[in-house]
């Protein structure tokens, strides 16, 4: 149960007359209802209400069928209301239309272009945009406040202290209650209590009621209720001294809901980040050699690395890829890592996030890849999107975590192929956001689409060894990985990467070996993250 539906709970036992006890001592409703009529009747007397013609009282009256029947008696009609009724209620309360326990004040705004209406004004104009601040049960204004000659020459009203305020539109059922005099605008149908005493019981009671009102509202463009249908909804009234009882055990319980709401609310945010803070925690493990055992046995990381190397000159020699003209070598000394470039060597310590263990070694993803290449744009080239008997064109928007999505895949004329051959897509690519707030999704394109190619929004790191690939997307998406990429990025319009940076990467690379175990467990563990997401 959240704190929302706790306190709904509460404040809809308090209405029905099971929060507190009832007390046998205590006169019942029907003389508060007595004195609220002849309360009434004495403002009518004097002019400062006017006489309700459809005035109406509820009482119980004889039923064929039951021991009695809710009846309405409007001037000298008497109708039958018990389908009206939505639960029974202590024998010593009663049911009442809330505009007979109090009048129901519409509000108004003065002509905004009138100064005089607004310039010194020192009388408090509520707006319902004003109740989105307001935190507790009582508001003493708004924003801006009105002079004597705005209130008199306007639809705005001057309701006293303790008016119980109700939004009716936009939306319906922000409620407070006047701390001092206050107006409104027109967005209000306030509860003005012949006995002020029964304010605080009614605020609650109206929070409790506010679904029922907004499903009797009407309107196109937005919901509103009117004074009429306000005044019409049916509230049950118990005597003054258990209404004093409900709002001090309300009043009493509230502490502890908000304490309950804070609660939950931290346990929404844990529930919905610790599965993702575990996953990446996990990630981070298996990139720094501390998820699975090192096996002594394993070929180290530095033979693998010479055989991509040899594979590489192998397909520079044929021509089928370029060769790197600043070609880089990792090695390490005394624990230290340093770079060879055209014969020179740089400590790099600084650019290595953390340790590996021995059997790895670190090595730039340039030096696994044969290409690293990005895509075009269409609009740049000419060429126009097509139905689907065109080229499947893959953006970062397909490009997920660890994911490629073709629910929203796009098509171009098929010449994009002939002009950007070299980002036509190979089974085992891996794909990376290199632009944007998508920036380091990476996933391995691993669907069998023939000659689909990408945008210049995502980079294809073709690796010599496809193996490497299921290890490597893992790293990708890794914490440490996500930050070089983030690090990396040059802000313009639009945050991107550049291919050299994306070629710079440094990997932690493990023994092909250790690579498979490392795999094998994230995807061991990652149904159980996402059972405890769920």
């Amino acid at each position: 149960m959240t704190a929302q539906q706790l306190k709904n709970s509460i404040l809809q036992m308090a209405v029905q007359g099971k929060l507190v006890p009832q007390n046998p001592d205590d006169e019942p409703a029907s003389v508060l209802l007595e004195r609220i009529r002849a309360e009434k009747q004495k403002l009518i007397k004097e002019g400062k209400i006017k006489k309700d013609k459809k005035s109406s009282e509820i009482f119980r009256g004889a039923s064929r069928n039951l021991p009695y029947a809710f009846c309405e008696q409007i001037g000298k009609e008497i109708r039958d209301i018990s389908d009206e009724i939505p639960f029974e209620i202590p024998d010593s309360w009663e049911w009442v239309r809330l505009s007979y326990i109090g009048e129901i004040v519409g509000g108004g705004t003065p002509k905004t272009g009138e100064t005089s209406y607004w310039e010194n004004g020192d009388i408090p104009w509520l707006t319902p945009a004003d109740m989105k601040y307001v935190k507790w049960k009582y508001v003493s204004g708004g924003e801006r406040f009105i002079t004597e000659k705005g209130l008199n020459e306007s639809s705005a009203q001057l309701m006293p202290m303790g008016t119980v305020l109700y939004s009716s539109r936009a939306p319906i059922g922000y409620i407070a209650i006047a701390e001092n005099d206050i107006s409104t605008n027109q967005g209000f149908k306030s509860l003005v209590p012949f006995l002020k005493e029964i304010n605080l019981y009614a605020y609650y009671c109206l929070i409790a009621f506010t679904p029922d009102i907004q499903s009797r509202a009407s309107g196109t463009t937005f919901k509103e209720i009117s004074g009429a249908e306000f005044g019409r909804t049916i509230i049950p009234l118990p005597s003054l001294s258990e209404q004093h009882r409900i709002v001090a055990k309300i009043e009493e319980l509230l502490p502890y809901i908000e304490k309950y709401g804070k609660t939950e609310e931290h346990l929404t945010v844990l529930n919905t980040t610790f599965p993702k803070a575990l996953k990446k925690s996990i990630l981070q493990e298996a990139v720094q050699g501390k998820l699975v055992p090192q096996n002594p046995d394993d070929e180290p990381a530095s033979v693998l690395l010479e055989r991509i190397r040899a594979e590489k000159q192998k397909l520079i020699k044929e021509g089928k890829i370029k060769k790197d003209k600043h070609e880089s070598v990792i090695i390490t000394r005394d624990k230290i890592p340093y770079e060879i470039i055209d014969g020179k060597e740089r400590c790099i310590a600084d650019e290595v996030p953390f340790e590996i263990p021995e059997s790895w070694c670190w090595c730039r993803l340039k030096d696994l890849s044969s290409i690293i290449t990005k895509g075009s744009s269409p609009k740049w080239q000419g060429v126009a999107y097509v139905e689907k008997d065109g080229v499947p064109f893959i953006t970062s928007e397909n490009v997920g975590e660890e994911q490629i999505f073709l629910n929203k895949t796009k098509y171009v004329e098929s010449k994009f192929n002939d002009m950007h051959p070299t980002s036509i897509l190979q089974k085992g690519d891996i794909l990376t956001n290199i632009v944007g707030a998508s920036i380091g999704r990476t996933a391995v394109f691993n669907i069998d689409i023939s000659n689909a190619n990408i945008n210049q929004a995502v980079c294809i790191v073709r690796l010599v060894d496809l193996e490497l690939g299921h290890y490597l997307v893992k790293f990708m998406n890794c914490p440490v990985a996500l930050k070089m990429m983030t690090s990396n990025s040059v802000e313009s319009a639009r945050a991107n990467l550049s291919l050299s940076s994306v070629g710079d990467f440094l990997i932690p690379l493990p023994p092909l070996a250790e690579q498979h175990r490392i795999v094998t467990k994230i995807e061991e563990l990652m149904p159980f993250i996402t059972a405890i997401s769920k």
